[in-house]
């Protein structure tokens, strides 16, 4: 006589879970080849170390394989701004020209991200939002950390603010000023003020 599971219901339930999960898999998997056979890599949500390593892997790996453009997509509240260096390094040290792409909003770390594509390469949506603003940080410890981590602050500010200069072609100064505050943008005044270069609407107008 065969013996029969305590729980017999168990067991099936496990393997339609098991076909569940890799039923759910399945579309992920599929998105992401598609994504990486159109070079094309996304960039949503805070910025972070995890992020930033899965970014530079991919764009390490298109860059491997061909020469050919690589379109960014960046939707992104920004985050951890070394992180953000870290793409952004990336994006200016391989070969491949980069067709950068702003959607949704494009803030702080995400922001530094996006001026890494040269001047005629930055795109974006009509209805993107752009936010460029000082970095912050909690400040604690004794009296001598909390000198040395407000120097780097410091250094960390100046550092961004030349970056932005760079990207927009305005002076330090004008950077300084519009980041002593939160400073938003639409589409239009990122393009009046020299971050963005084409507001587009199809993919037809992506060159």
């Amino acid at each position: 006589m065969t013996s029969q599971p305590a729980y017999p219901g168990l067991l099936a339930d496990t393997d339609d879970d098991d076909d569940n999960k890799a039923d759910r898999k399945e579309p992920s998997h599929l998105i992401e080849k598609h994504l990486f056979s159109a070079r094309t890599v996304m960039i949503t949500g805070p910025v972070g170390m995890d992020m930033a390593k899965d970014v530079c892997a991919r764009l390490h790996a298109m860059a491997y394989i061909s020469d050919d453009p690589i379109t960014v997509i960046v939707s992104s509240p920004g985050g951890h701004v070394e992180s953000g260096d870290m793409i952004h390094d990336t994006l200016r040290f391989i070969g491949p020209r980069i067709r950068m792409l702003g959607t949704g909003w494009v803030a702080s770390a995400g922001a530094l991200i996006y001026a890494a594509a040269d001047k005629e390469n930055r795109y974006c949506l009509p209805n993107t939002r752009f936010l460029l603003h000082q970095p912050s940080g909690g400040v604690t410890g004794s009296a001598s950390d909390v000198e040395i981590q407000m120097r780097e602050i410091t250094r960390m500010r100046d550092r961004l603010n030349r970056i932005f200069a760079d990207a927009t072609g305005q002076p330090v100064s004008e950077i300084e000023a519009r980041t002593d505050r939160d400073f938003w943008m639409s589409a239009q005044e990122a393009v009046d003020f020299g971050l963005a270069t084409h507001i587009i609407r199809t993919k037809a107008e992506l060159k």
